[in-house]
């Protein structure tokens, strides 16, 4: 089992950049794969970015392409996502997850809020 803990969103203009960590609990976070998701309100969860349990392979979805990069250091139990150039419909709750050995995201963090302002 894996706890998780998400900090570094806030309130940032427009074209502006934060970078969210995802602290992990345990000795075993490099068997875990990894995501980022994000909700804004009166929307579905979606998947924002996801990495390997290496770090070799990664994955975003197509309005962040470009704009986002995750990351991990399995040394540091960490997980990161920088986000660049940041929009307003970027604004939303920001959750750390780790997969379970089925494949889907078991472990949840409890979210962090990430606004942009026009």
């Amino acid at each position: 089992q894996v706890q998780l803990v998400e900090s570094g969103g806030g309130l940032v203009q427009a074209g502006g950049s934060l970078r969210l960590s995802c602290a992990a609990s345990g000795r075993t976070f490099s068997t875990y794969a990894m995501g980022w998701f994000r909700q804004a309100p009166g929307k579905e969860r979606e998947l924002v970015a996801d990495i390997s349990r290496s770090g070799g392979r990664t994955y975003y979805r197509d309005s962040v392409k470009g704009r986002f990069i995750i990351s991990r250091d399995n040394a540091k139990n960490m997980m990161y996502l920088q986000m660049n150039s940041l929009k307003p419909e970027d604004t939303a709750v920001y959750y750390c997850a780790a997969q379970g050995q089925s494949g889907r995201y078991s472990y949840w963090g409890q979210g962090t809020q990430v606004t942009v302002s026009s």
